[in-house]
């Protein structure tokens, strides 16, 4: 797996094992019985609906507070047993950080220069990791489940209805520790919901509680990932009593400086611009946006690290820097560098210049150390409010993973990070962005968008814990592309990352992977496999009607200007060399080993001038915005987005 900019072990050439140091922050959630849908004990597929209405029976907990809180952690899913990033197991999350620590292990590899500015030398920190340190409460909420229920520390772990009855006990310890009585009134839970976040301060504890109820409000219904049909029924007018928060014991703190939602909780954790060493400075750099440039990409990563590391490094100076970090157990928020200045994170200056970028904590090659829904929402909420204050669509062209950042020069495209990777949930994450995957157009729209079910779509990936062996089986939001209408026919290769060499399964292998939400050209169809334009050739991937893993859809597309064979791919979109001042070295044109051939089409995003971001001393006194007047269209290329002049193509509209 290679990780994101705040990988702590990567290192040129080498792939290091990395063990997990966190775990899931749970504290005391609690459930009312009111409002669950009604289960059958004797069906084989509602167990763990039964588990929920079982566990509220014995610990008084209403049962759509217990629902509502592990919809929160989980959405109901047990994930093979397996620990999230901060070790919380189970459909209730408890958590069990030493023992998630102990087990698991991790592999990353990246050689990226985080900056990506050729004008500059590749910046490879080596991390200073922090000492070990004792585990806060909220990563220990699975041993206190085991003294209060008598089930033991493996039950709780890997018996779905033994971790059910462990959060109710949980969220009646804390209904108890506050005064409250065990109520079948679910309004009567909030406190408890509050502090079973394992949330140290009121803001983030309120955020948390406030998501739960609104769960418990709307209702939900889905089957897990064990097969299993779990529903909520919505209770509308259920109105909690907030005023409980004041009797948790939580501290209050500052949201000052942030640029964050008021339905978020966001903190401000400075990363420092500091000159030190030999004339060098870090970790980011001082900018005026978007009044000096656009800002026109959010960039999703995860942190390849637990919540105390990834804040430890982001505060180093030698260190690189992102925008923001966000906590797995509660979707805690913190800011490191504001919108307006430039953080170094995705690898190609040119989008770093303009881009914001989000560190989730997780870790991408172990599908199950899984991203909380907790986390998904606070992360969906930040970039709707900067996408609605920078004017940033919300499509898969400007909300990239740090997986579709380009290599900016033909030397850095093996080096490129493959973050958050397969194990992503595209799908839910535009849900909760308000901007669904939908089909948009019929048969002759010309263009698919990628749309797998998450949960059934389980194509093989290898490397996840070993080289070349296999990763266990898991919901993916990517199709694998074909040379042919045949699984046993070759991957598609990527001449920019391979050399020629063939595209392999290994999970951070993108070279024939197409992502959730990404859209394409289509070049044909054979039963139940479609062709797309990708990497300057038709690929296939399976598509059945019964079954789709992609939608049709319309749109404008770019192909070579008539007279053109083929045209130059770019990875960035620099200025032409005279529009450079004198002060200002002119930065290099550098096509990529890609080409869009004639014939082809691909989907285009925006057109925009050849831009460049001068910053290369820790004064700002020299840092210029240079802007040229050729023009660029970007494109969904490959895995990755890429650029051609807008001199060389033509757009037309997707359909026929």
């Amino acid at each position: 797996m290679r990780g994101s900019a705040t990988d702590p072990t990567s290192a040129p050439g080498h792939r290091r094992a990395r063990r997990t140091a966190g775990a899931l922050a749970a504290a005391a959630l609690l459930l009312p019985l009111l409002g669950a849908a009604p289960s059958d004990a004797g069906s084989s597929g509602d167990r763990l609906q039964q588990a929920f209405a079982s566990a509220s029976a014995e610990y008084h907990v209403p049962q759509s507070v217990l629902l509502g809180v592990s919809y929160l952690q989980s959405r109901w899913d047990m994930h093979g047993s397996a620990p999230s990033v901060s070790g919380g197991y189970g459909p209730m999350h408890l958590t069990d950080a030493r023992t998630a620590l102990a087990r698991t292990s991790h592999y990353s590899d990246g050689t990226g220069d985080a900056r990506g500015d050729t004008a500059r030398a590749a910046l490879h920190p080596e991390p200073k990791m922090p000492e070990n340190a004792e585990l806060p409460a909220r990563l220990k909420t699975l041993p206190k489940a085991a003294g209060l229920t008598g089930l033991s520390a493996e039950q709780l772990r890997t018996d779905p209805t033994a971790n059910v009855a462990g959060g109710a006990a949980l969220l009646a310890a804390e209904q108890k520790d506050l005064g409250e009585p065990l109520s079948a009134d679910p309004a009567d839970w909030y406190g408890a919901v509050a502090r079973f976040s394992g949330a140290d301060d009121t803001a983030t504890a309120a955020v948390y509680a406030n998501d739960v109820y609104d769960v418990m409000r709307t209702g939900e219904e889905r089957t897990t990932d064990a097969g299993e049909h779990v529903a909520l029924a919505a209770q509308p007018n259920l109105a909690p009593d907030t005023a409980q928060l004041r009797k948790a014991g939580l501290r209050t703190v500052s949201a000052d400086g942030t640029e964050c939602p008021k339905s978020v909780s966001c903190q401000w954790v400075p990363a420092p611009y500091a000159q030190f060493g030999n004339n060098d400075y870090g970790n980011h750099d001082l900018g005026d946006r978007p009044a000096s440039q656009s800002i026109k990409y959010i960039v999703i990563h995860d942190t390849e690290g637990t919540w105390d590391t990834s804040l430890k490094l982001v505060q180093d100076p030698t260190y690189v820097s992102w925008n923001y970090t966000l906590r797995s157990t509660d979707g805690l928020i913190a800011q490191h560098v504001k919108a307006k200045d430039v953080a170094w994170h995705a690898g190609n200056w040119y989008i770093n210049a303009k881009s914001v970028g989000l560190e989730h904590e997780g870790f991408l090659a172990s599908p199950d150390a899984w991203y909380t829904e907790a986390m998904y929402r606070s992360s969906a909420r930040l970039v709707r409010y900067l996408a609605a204050k920078y004017r940033i669509p919300l499509d898969r062209q400007h909300i990239l993973g740090h997986d579709n950042v380009p290599g900016p020069t033909t030397s850095t495209i093996p080096g490129m990070h493959t973050d958050p990777g397969p194990y992503w949930d595209w799908r839910h994450y535009f849900d909760l962005l308000g901007h669904p995957f939908k089909r948009t157009a019929g048969k002759s729209g010309g263009l698919v968008t990628i749309r797998p079910d998450y949960v059934a779509n389980r194509p093989e990936y290898t490397g996840c814990v070993t080289k070349d062996e296999p990763c266990a089986a898991h919901g993916s939001s990517e199709v694998r592309l074909h040379s042919d209408h045949d699984e046993k026919s070759a991957l598609i290769k990527d001449v920019g990352l391979h050399k020629g060499a063939d595209s392999t399964i290994d999970v951070n292998d993108v070279g024939s992977r197409a992502s959730t939400g990404q859209q394409y050209a289509v070049a044909g169809h054979y039963g139940d496999w479609t062709a797309i334009w990708y990497l300057g050739q038709k690929a296939w991937f399976k598509n059945p009607k019964k079954h789709p893993t992609a939608v049709n859809a319309s749109g404008f597309v770019v192909t070579p200007k008539p007279g053109l064979d083929s045209i130059p791919v770019y990875g960035r979109a620099y200025p032409e060399a005279a529009a450079y001042p004198a002060d200002v070295p002119a930065q290099a044109v550098s096509p990529l080993p890609y080409t869009l051939p004639k014939g082809q089409k691909y989907v285009v995003g925006d057109k925009v001038p050849g831009e460049y971001y001068y910053a290369v001393t820790f004064s700002t006194d020299s840092h210029r915005v240079v802007v040229g007047k050729d023009l660029y269209y970007e494109i969904q290329y490959g895995h990755r987005v890429e650029f051609v002049r807008a001199a060389d193509v033509t757009v037309v509209p997707s359909r026929p």
